[in-house]
């Protein structure tokens, strides 16, 4: 597999100049010194240098490489010129959807993966579970803007391993991804106290029927109301896929075969429109 050199993020045009850390600017076409060697940390992992690197092992510089994905276009090439200016960071690719993400994850082999959530074509949830399935050495860590439980557990039940809020600090940011890279997990502080508040058992709404959690009830209310699982989905601002496991949790919880039986559930729970 051919990977793009340093400094030529692919999906974001090739730089003119690269920065190591310490070096200032260097130019793409002047060497890397011998003591300031790069080796992926894929290859520190699995006990390996390839070739020349051997003779300086002691002194080489663990490269992380970032797969940066997020639609807004500053946001994207903004994390590109701060990661790049991280020390021990490479970003190999930037991608603007989801199934973008996908594909250059699979062509480029980073060991991180920095993903949004809410991307056209396809969001950041169901590409984190298709990159987790076809490699598992490759971390996501989620950057979004949103911390709410929906966000949150699908990130986590598709295959994160980092959750932070774009309010986040490049600190942070660069403590989230040599964390997982070590095989740790990292979260943003909100969303630990909502995983903590999950465990307690506080992610159930009072006085919901057969343990439905609000969200169950909030796409029962719109089934109830009429909408499809593509309406509901672009209400809640959630994908199909989603829906689709909210649905079959709130059939087993309330023993529903049925959307007409949904419909008659939600009215005799109050839970329909209005």
């Amino acid at each position: 597999m051919s990977r793009p050199r340093r400094g030529a993020a692919a999906g974001v045009g090739a730089a003119p100049w690269t920065v190591h850390a310490g070096a200032g600017t260097v130019r793409p076409d002047a060497p890397v010194p011998r003591d300031r060697e790069a080796v992926p940390a894929r290859e520190r992992r699995e006990g390996r240098r390839a070739g020349p690197r051997d003779e300086v092992a002691e002194v080489a510089e663990v490269i992380v490489r970032v797969l940066v994905a997020d639609d807004q276009t500053v946001v994207r090439e903004g994390l590109v010129l701060l990661l790049g200016l991280l020390p021990g960071v490479e970003v190999v690719g930037a991608a603007a959807d989801g199934r973008e993400a996908v594909e250059l994850a699979g062509s480029l082999g980073p060991d991180v993966v920095l993903m949004d959530l809410r991307m056209p074509r396809m969001d950041g949830v169901e590409a984190t579970r298709r990159i987790r399935e076809a490699h598992p050495d490759i971390h996501v860590v989620v950057l979004t803007t949103y911390s709410d439980d929906e966000s949150i557990f699908a990130a986590l039940g598709a295959g994160a391993r980092g959750y932070l809020t774009k309010d986040t600090d490049a600190e942070s940011l660069a403590s989230a991804i040599a964390t997982v890279v070590e095989g740790e997990a990292q979260f943003d502080p909100a969303v630990q106290r909502r995983l903590a508040e999950a465990v307690t058992g506080s992610r159930r709404a009072p006085g919901l029927p057969d343990g439905l959690t609000r969200r169950e009830s909030e796409v029962l209310g719109l089934i109830a109301a009429g909408r499809s699982n593509a309406e509901i989905a672009g209400e809640l601002f959630i994908s199909e896929a989603t829906v689709k496991t909210h649905i079959n949790n709130l059939f087993a919880k309330a023993g529903l075969r049925d959307r007409a039986q949904a419909v008659t559930y939600a009215f005799r729970h109050g839970l329909g429109p209005g």
